[in-house]
């Protein structure tokens, strides 16, 4: 095998979602441990790794074109080899080398771990193809942190037990693994001796954390370790399920000033028909009550959703029940898909299907209906302040988020201040404006 020696460089383009995200860091922790050089840019690059997302037709679709782009420099001579991996390589890993055979090397979740050897393998010509069981992906271990110094992901877990009939995640990510809470709290330990003031813990479903190891959710205990851990100001969650949503776990996040009043709930739809086709658990009254109680012990909630429109079956009305439960509730931020149909899973070839046209016109109604809850809540803001976190600045305005806005997701905070500040200071921020999803502000004392 040729020997590395800092000789060679490696590049990563990371799709998909903040766990995927994760897994990439990792990778490039190895590499980089192993002797690689680590760079940003394709034209840098002797062997560049696309991590590939394979959720839905549209995350398929921009991982086969960004394949394609990075297959494109390899034809011109630029880089030597591409490694694909991530969720895509996953499920379609018979597929991917006979299609694009400008590919070097199509691998796991499960290879990641042997990510060095298949790299150095690329670069004396050798072709791979590596899929160990999906258990075999590390859940643990150094990262190259690939965020913002001042924020990162923490991950509890992989895999899922759930088996939503529109999901082909537990086909591609396996059965759900929590990480042992030593190695959680280490890494955050370390997160935080690196300067990172914000985790946002993150996995397929946070809310189950433990119940593999423990035959109890944990994510409450969970939560009372990291809290005391200095440097750390604030913690944010998300992917949390409705039914796993414990009154212990309200009251920690009611009672810890380091715990964002921030929850994402992934709710998917609101008629009940229309949830137990989707192998749901739960009914729009269900929710109304756990989210009234949340409201109620939790000062200043804010709660972040997302639907799915267009399932199989889904009538005007079940859409109109959405819509009146969407109104009903007023979240604070809400995202909406259109259904797409995923060799594999039970809702692939459910009927009657829903014409992309309707979807298409459901997502936006849905989403205009938000615009205007998200409008209003804008104008009770103004004249209130909030401890904001900046993240940047553009050169005329810094940029920045309340405990309600979690990054690269949400909308934000645009303000000037008379003094200058770093990014991952905080700061008060008087609201006097919003525009559109942003709010506007001043810097205060």
């Amino acid at each position: 095998m040729k020997n590395i020696n800092n000789n060679y460089s490696v590049g990563m383009i990371s799709l998909g979602c903040p766990k995927n995200q994760v897994d990439g860091e990792i990778i490039l922790a190895k590499l980089k441990s192993a002797g690689f050089n680590i760079v940003s840019e394709i034209a840098d690059s002797d062997i560049m790794i696309v991590n590939t997302c394979g959720f839905i037709d549209a995350a398929k679709q921009e991982a086969i074109e960004t394949i394609l782009e990075v297959a494109e420099y390899k034809n011109s001579g630029v880089i030597s080899s591409i490694v694909v991996t991530g969720c895509l390589a996953e499920r379609y890993q018979d597929e991917i080398l006979i299609e694009m055979p400008e590919v070097d090397a199509v691998v796991g979740i499960g290879a990641n771990s042997d990510i060095v050897k298949i790299c150095q393998k690329t670069l004396v010509g050798i072709k791979t193809e590596n899929f160990p069981d999906k258990c075999f992906l590390p859940l643990d271990g150094e990262r190259l942190v690939s965020t913002p110094k001042h924020w990162a992901y923490l991950k509890l877990s992989d895999g899922c037990d759930n088996k939503c009939s529109y999901c082909a995640i537990p086909a591609i990510r396996g059965k759900f693994r929590s990480r042992q809470p030593e190695e959680i709290i280490n890494e955050a330990k370390q997160l935080a001796s690196d300067g990172v003031k914000e985790l946002i813990l993150i996995a397929q479903d946070t809310t189950k954390y433990g119940y593999d190891l423990f035959g109890e959710y944990r994510l409450d205990k969970l939560l009372k370790e990291l809290v005391r851990i200095n440097g750390i100001e604030w913690i944010r969650l998300f992917y949390c399920y409705p039914q796993r949503i414990t009154d212990s776990l309200i009251e920690v996040i009611a009672e810890e000033d380091k715990i964002c009043n921030y929850i994402d709930i992934p709710l998917q739809h609101a008629s009940e028909s229309i949830l137990k086709a989707m192998n749901r658990v739960g009914n729009a009254v269900e929710y109304n009550e756990l989210l009234a109680k949340m409201r109620a012990k939790i000062p200043g909630l804010s709660l972040r959703t997302t639907f799915m429109v267009g399932f199989p079956g889904e009538t005007e009305e079940d859409f109109e029940k959405l819509c009146d439960f969407v109104s009903d509730v007023q979240f604070d931020k809400m995202g909406c898909f259109t259904f797409s149909p995923e060799e594999g899973t039970p809702a692939f070839d459910m009927k009657p299907s829903v014409d992309d046209d309707v979807k298409i016109h459901r997502q936006e109604v849905l989403m205009n209906l938000q615009y205007s809850v998200t409008e209003n809540s804008n104008k009770m803001r103004v004249g209130k302040t909030y401890k904001v976190i900046v993240d940047g600045y553009d050169g005329k305005h810094y940029i920045g988020r309340s405990y309600m806005d979690s990054p690269e997701i949400d909308s934000g905070i645009i303000f000037n201040s008379d003094i200058e500040i770093k990014t991952g200071d905080f700061v008060s921020v008087l609201i006097t404006d919003f525009n559109g999803y942003d709010l506007i502000g001043e810097r205060v004392e």
